[in-house]
């Protein structure tokens, strides 16, 4: 089993496409190379394709990096499934993950959540959305100052208070009222529990 993660930038037009798009390529570069692994296409969509341990974190990863930029959001659908047909471009692989992603993406469209998984399980399904609604309720309203913090957590666990105090020339108390807003200590456990929920499939 694989996760697909397929997602679209909100608000795409009103921030310099150049930079959120430069950052974004970085990022996935730095889980694997295009266009197998990864795409950016239609302007502001992207396909990823990861380990399904990996889905929650680099779901966060991308959150908070494309919310660290005034005025943006992501949308996010994330596939859990087979890869039946493996093309040299991730957008022409196939198999139920990919099927799960890009449907999904299709109906956050409609129904204007920012996230949510698809598993061949209803009740896998129903408890992690159940969840990932909740989380998205602080996901979304994010700070700019808020995103950068938890981004550079993701990115760099081993990171102190005191080392990300010195990235971005704060105090160490700022730091940790601003993990503290954004419950990091629950995200976590969250990223835990999404994974115990995935092995059982």
């Amino acid at each position: 089993m694989i996760a697909v993660i397929t997602g679209d930038i909100i608000n795409s037009q009103q921030a310099d496409t150049e930079v959120w798009i430069t950052r974004l390529k970085n990022l996935l570069q730095h889980w694997g190379s295009a266009p197998d692994a990864w795409e950016i296409y239609r302007g502001d969509e992207f396909q990823l394709k990861c380990g399904i341990d990996d889905a929650f974190w680099r779901f966060l990863a991308i959150k908070s990096l494309i919310r660290s930029q005034e005025n943006l959001d992501v949308r996010i659908a994330i596939g859990i499934g087979e890869e039946n047909y493996s093309a040299e471009k991730i957008t022409e692989s196939n198999g139920t993950a990919y099927i799960h992603s890009g449907r999904l993406l299709d109906e956050l469209k409609k129904d204007g959540c920012t996230v949510a998984v698809k598993t061949s399980s209803d009740s896998v399904n129903r408890d992690l959305n159940i969840l990932l609604k909740w989380s998205s309720k602080d996901f979304d309203s994010w700070t700019v100052a808020t995103a950068e913090i938890i981004h550079e957590m993701i990115m760099n666990n081993t990171s102190t208070q005191e080392d990300l105090a010195r990235k971005f020339a704060i105090s160490q108390s700022s730091v940790s009222q601003r993990l503290k807003r954004a419950h990091y200590d629950l995200i976590v456990e969250t990223n835990q529990y999404f994974k115990k929920k995935i092995a059982e499939l």
